[in-house]
């Protein structure tokens, strides 16, 4: 069965609008509130599909220091350059 929503304290603004749109597209005022929240919806999907990241920010200072040396200690090898690839 699907579930029912009072939006409360909705300006007067807004209101007219749904109101108007509605008489204009020949359906009920709940039929645009819907329509408003799944286009709301589908807009945020692609928003945090098209989200990208270049930094690390949110990782800086989360690691103990034995997290920190171990992590060091793991990458060390990247330091080390094989002279035969650089021929």
């Amino acid at each position: 069965m699907p579930e029912s929503i009072t939006i409360s304290n909705l300006d007067e603004t807004t209101a007219n609008w749904i109101d108007k749109e509605a008489r204009r597209r020949g359906t009920n005022k709940e039929a645009i509130a819907l329509s408003l929240i799944r286009k709301g919806m589908e807009c945020e999907r692609e928003y945090v599909a098209l989200q990208s990241y270049d930094d690390l920010d949110s990782l800086a200072g989360t690691w103990s220091e034995e997290q920190g040396t171990e992590f060091m200690n793991a990458i060390t090898y990247f330091d080390q350059v094989d002279e035969r690839l650089w021929q």
